[in-house]
């Protein structure tokens, strides 16, 4: 073939068409025309509604994963939101549970004080009121530890009662706090006298394993006293004022060998476990003074030297 015959220009890259101007002219008009076609006469609603019913699938599929994991947070923080509200209930409930508790232990209290007001006016003496502070270290010994002492005219001796009737006797005192025998505590003994028959005895204290308790000791087989009779305090002692509940005989053995009855008694006080005490001033402090002896006059003192010369003689 010819050189000269040889087309020299290079082939589009791209097939040509329209140009870029008539087609924005074009697109531009047809777009015109149908905003003015569905403003006027609604030919795009069935299309948009065809589209949306087509599309519909396509758009619950792609929304799945996106309500998946708004859900999982969800459920991740309402879960940590019920625990925190189970947390704060609990602690709520256990604060009443404590405010139960301590208004129960208030009423106990408010009872027990009344009583021992109602134990000051039956008994009369002076008496000064004190809360039971612990029991004694000694685990052989049944004391326990007030919280008044020296400063509040406390001395050794006094005897010590509740709401129910008498408890021990104050056995040490300190500045402050002083230490309280029980009346169960094996070194300790009270006069006490049958309400029933008005027959006296001591009453020893007796700790046990499987109960405290007092005893009446050396009471003849024959004696007259039986379970459920009451004894109280005789007086007798200068100590504790006459009166006063100490025990009930809850067991009485006579025994065929010997001559003595073993008598068992439940004291009525609350020695384990009391929370406010009376301390009473000991009887031997109100009572007065014992008179002196007489000065012997001559007479009676030659009477006195003749009575002993005679005695002397053979």
């Amino acid at each position: 073939m010819p050189l000269g015959t040889l087309d020299r220009t290079p082939p589009p890259f791209f097939k040509q068409g329209p140009s870029a101007l008539s087609k924005l002219m074009v697109f531009s008009a047809v777009a015109l025309f149908l905003m003015v076609a569905d403003t006027r006469f609604r030919v795009a609603v069935p299309l948009r509604a065809a589209l949306a019913t087509a599309l519909y699938p396509v758009q619950w599929l792609v929304l799945q994963p996106v309500q998946a994991v708004g859900e999982a947070g969800g459920y991740f923080t309402a879960l940590h939101t019920a625990q925190q509200n189970e947390s704060a209930a609990q602690q709520r409930l256990a604060q009443q549970a404590v405010r139960a508790q301590q208004v129960e232990q208030l009423l106990l209290e408010n009872q027990r004080l009344r009583e021992l007001l109602a134990m000051r006016e039956r008994i009369g003496a002076t008496a000064t009121g004190a809360q039971v502070l612990y029991d004694a270290a000694d685990p052989y010994a049944r004391k326990v530890v007030i919280d008044r002492g020296q400063t509040h005219g406390i001395v050794a001796g006094s005897p010590v009662v509740d709401d129910s009737g008498v408890m021990g006797q104050v056995t040490r005192v300190y500045p402050l706090v002083s230490e309280v025998t029980l009346l169960i505590d094996r070194d300790q003994a009270i006069p006490v006298l049958n309400a029933r028959t008005g027959v006296r005895s001591v009453a020893y204290g007796q700790p046990a394993a499987s109960g405290d308790a007092l005893e009446l000791r050396y009471t003849l087989a024959n004696a007259d006293i039986n379970q459920g009779d009451l004894l109280t305090t005789s007086g007798v002692d200068g100590v504790y004022p006459p009166g006063l509940p100490v025990a009930r005989v809850t067991q009485v053995e006579r025994r065929a060998e010997s001559s003595f009855t073993r008598i068992v008694c439940e004291p009525l006080a609350r020695v384990q476990g009391a929370l406010h005490v009376l301390v009473l001033a000991p009887v031997g402090a109100s009572l007065p003074p014992s008179p002196l002896p007489e000065p012997a006059t001559p007479s009676r003192r030659l009477a006195t030297d003749t009575a002993k010369a005679r005695s002397a003689a053979p």
